[in-house]
């Protein structure tokens, strides 16, 4: 058990390292206007994206086998709201993936103050998730 704790502890930070991240590079994607910086940054959007859509399926698996197999939480609410949480942050998560397909067609829409608002989501997500693990408030 313990195993698995420290992998979704890890799998969990790397994936919200991307979440952190992706929108940033959004941030810098919507004002930039010089084609070659656009293209460097959505290589980095796109690789970063890849690497931490692949971290996700293991970290959520992690979670899930602490929950299904293992039994943590069972039976109290606080682990109903962290799944709740959690699949906000996988909305979120795929909606960075729709983002990033408009710009790499060029048509965003959106202005940088809109992306760095955008960017605190995934903050609040975190404090969300953690207190619910460490203060189990029900």
């Amino acid at each position: 058990m313990l195993w698995v704790k420290t992998f979704h502890i890890v799998l969990i930070a790397s994936w919200f390292a991307g979440l952190f991240y992706l929108p940033r590079i959004f941030v810098n994607l919507a004002m930039e206007t010089e084609p070659a910086a656009i293209a460097r940054l959505l290589i980095m959007a796109r690789k970063l994206f890849r690497f931490m859509s692949f971290i996700a399926v293991p970290a959520i698996a992690c979670g899930l086998w602490l929950w299904l197999v293992i039994g943590i939480g069972s039976g109290q609410g606080w682990i109903h709201a962290k799944v709740g949480v959690v699949v906000l942050l996988v909305i979120y998560h795929i909606y960075c993936g729709v983002l990033l397909r408009r710009f790499e067609r060029g048509e965003n829409r959106r202005t940088d103050k809109w992306y760095r608002m955008f960017n605190e989501l995934p903050v609040l997500g975190m404090l969300a998730a953690v207190a619910l693990v460490v203060i189990k408030p029900f």
